[in-house]
């Protein structure tokens, strides 16, 4: 996807999100190479490219902005392991050895919940095209 295909970031409308903090359930499914988060009741499956394309690490973001782009990923890419970071995160470690990105619960959600833009959510698009 090129900066040409991108829509202007919107501001997110977070009533159709669920409202609690932390989801009431989590499963790294390796099978299916997704996360499966629950929050109030609403499921939510983020494929494992997906959520190492939305890394916003500094050395993540900085690569989207040198190649105004989204980040490309191996097609066999898997996540190794989640550990909670303290109470407001999550940290992912992935196959191809970054275990930098740090994913609040609230990017979790617009990430899962969020309006989509060419196949992203536009909080994934916000951060390199917005500065």
């Amino acid at each position: 996807m090129s900066c040409d295909d991108a829509v202007a970031a919107a501001p997110i409308d977070v009533s159709d999100m669920p409202s609690s903090t932390w989801p009431s359930e989590i499963n790294l499914n390796k099978k299916a190479h997704t996360l499966e988060l629950v929050w109030d009741g609403k499921h939510a499956i983020l494929s494992h490219r997906v959520l190492r394309r939305s890394c916003r690490c500094s050395v993540c973001e900085s690569t989207r902005r040198l190649i105004n782009d989204v980040l490309p990923v191996a097609d066999d890419l898997v996540l190794l392991k989640v550990e909670p970071l303290g109470s407001t995160a999550l940290q992912l470690f992935f196959s191809d050895g970054h275990e930098r990105g740090i994913y609040p619960w609230t990017y979790l959600k617009q990430i899962a919940f969020g309006p989509t833009t060419s196949g992203f959510t536009e909080a994934l698009m916000k951060g390199w095209r917005d500065e």
